[in-house]
């Protein structure tokens, strides 16, 4: 993780090792990735239900999932973004 990054719990570090599991976890959940992406930086909610997220000097903005559960192709949205931020899988 970033030297300067805020500490996170014990749930935000199981929401990353899902986000970067091997294979692509199916049951990611769209509410603790909001939790995890509060506690990184900063969560705006635009038209349509999509978040702007602001971290460092990068601002990406997701859609909501249509279920509960991230597919495949938003989780590794999430994945690009939070390794562009130097996240990784916690060790552990």
């Amino acid at each position: 993780m970033p030297p300067d990054t805020p500490k996170l719990t014990a749930r935000h570090s199981d929401t990353l090792r899902q986000i970067f599991a091997h294979p692509l976890s199916h049951n990611v959940e769209w509410h603790a990735v909001v939790s995890l992406l509060q506690a990184i930086g900063q969560v705006d909610e635009r038209e349509e239900g999509r978040l702007a997220v602001t971290a460092g000097d990068r601002t990406v903005v997701f859609a909501r999932p249509r279920h509960k559960d991230l597919g495949a192709e938003e989780l590794v949205e999430v994945r690009h973004f939070l390794e562009s931020l130097g996240y990784g899988a916690p060790e552990g």
